[in-house]
């Protein structure tokens, strides 16, 4: 063949590299191996003769051959919520960086949820990693019961089914945070403005805010309960829930079970219903996603370590056999103009 000239694609095999690089066929397959012993010299040989003859490796006839695919699916909804596409970016670019490829599954509600998981196990993923609302008890147990992937992953959230893993911030930790700088900040007529309440991966704020509220005053907050992280749904709710309120029977502060609801929050305070913040009521959300410091809203809020989370769950993949993995992160709370 004369120099610089491609094989066809599909004819490229490993044997046609290692000729053109002067090494054995096992050197070639080690070269395209992440955790293969292999000298720099012969790595760069097989990669230049790769390259000028077109060659891609066979990906699953290799995952085959050593039982893991390096490939994980990630299950993700509820994209009205823009700390869906933080973490999704973040995951992605450090699980790539890892050596892992992403399957992205997109679940529409709890029905397509079940179907995904159970499609996500006849296709050789080595773990699924959960983020969204659509993962209850009962789901989870058909795709456990039918799975072949190692592990089953709940990112962003706390899970209280026994057989996944889950990575989450400490919600009880910084929902306490919160609540104590509402109460030191001087609010006393709390609105606590609730996202959708699932089981199996439940946020602990609206219970943890309840419960320090009524330890130190003695009465629980109003609540509202928003059925998705819509920022638009919740200024309509916001809307509907305070319009009708006298000047004085209004909260003093609105404490956002998240970013996405405390920024419809806002623009319900702000354009429905003619009030400054802080002025006339305060708001906090959770997360720290890019929109929070924006002039627009400035929030209070909680950042999230997504980083970390992320770093720990390429280490929670890298070892097939630690069961007891479960982990909850610190982060901070972010001060701005909101409250």
């Amino acid at each position: 063949m004369p120099d610089g000239k491609k094989l066809e694609f599909a004819n490229v095999t490993a044997d046609d590299v290692a000729a053109a690089a002067g090494v054995s066929r096992w050197t070639v397959n080690r070269a395209f191996r992440k955790e293969a012993s292999i000298s720099r010299k012969s790595l760069e040989k097989v990669m230049i003769a790769a390259e000028r003859l077109g060659y891609v490796p066979d990906l699953r006839a290799a995952s085959l051959a050593s039982d893991r695919s390096n490939l994980i699916a990630l299950l993700i909804d509820d994209f009205a919520n823009p700390h869906k596409l933080v973490m999704m970016e973040c995951l992605t670019r450090i699980l790539r960086r890892e050596g892992w490829d992403i399957l992205l599954v997109n679940t529409l509600d709890r029905d397509d949820a079940g179907h995904a998981l159970l499609n996500a196990s006849q296709r050789r993923v080595d773990a699924v990693i959960l983020i969204g609302l659509q993962f209850d008890d009962e789901v989870l147990e058909t795709a456990l019961h039918a799975r072949r992937f190692r592990k089953l992953i709940i990112f962003a959230r706390s899970s209280e089914h026994s057989n996944t893993i889950s990575i989450a911030v400490d919600d009880v930790g910084a929902m306490t945070e919160l609540a104590r700088y509402v109460h030191q900040r001087g609010y006393q007529r709390p609105l606590f403005v609730a996202g959708p309440q699932t089981y199996s991966a439940h946020l602990l704020r609206k219970e943890t805010f309840f419960s320090y509220w009524t330890t130190h005053f003695g009465v629980e907050p109003e609540l509202v309960t928003v059925q998705t992280y819509d920022p638009a749904l919740a200024g309509k709710v916001v809307t509907e829930r305070l319009s009708n309120c006298a000047r004085e029977d209004l909260p003093d502060v609105l404490v956002c079970e998240n970013d996405a609801l405390a920024m419809g929050a806002s623009d319900a305070v702000r354009y429905a219903l003619g009030l400054s913040i802080p002025g006339d009521i305060a708001i906090t959300g959770f997360d720290d996603v890019p929109q929070a410091d924006n002039p627009n809203y400035r929030l209070t809020t909680y950042r999230q370590p997504l980083a970390d989370m992320a770093e720990y769950l390429v280490k929670v993949l890298a070892d097939p056999d630690e069961q007891d993995i479960n982990h909850l992160f610190i982060g901070s709370l972010i001060a701005r103009e909101s409250a």
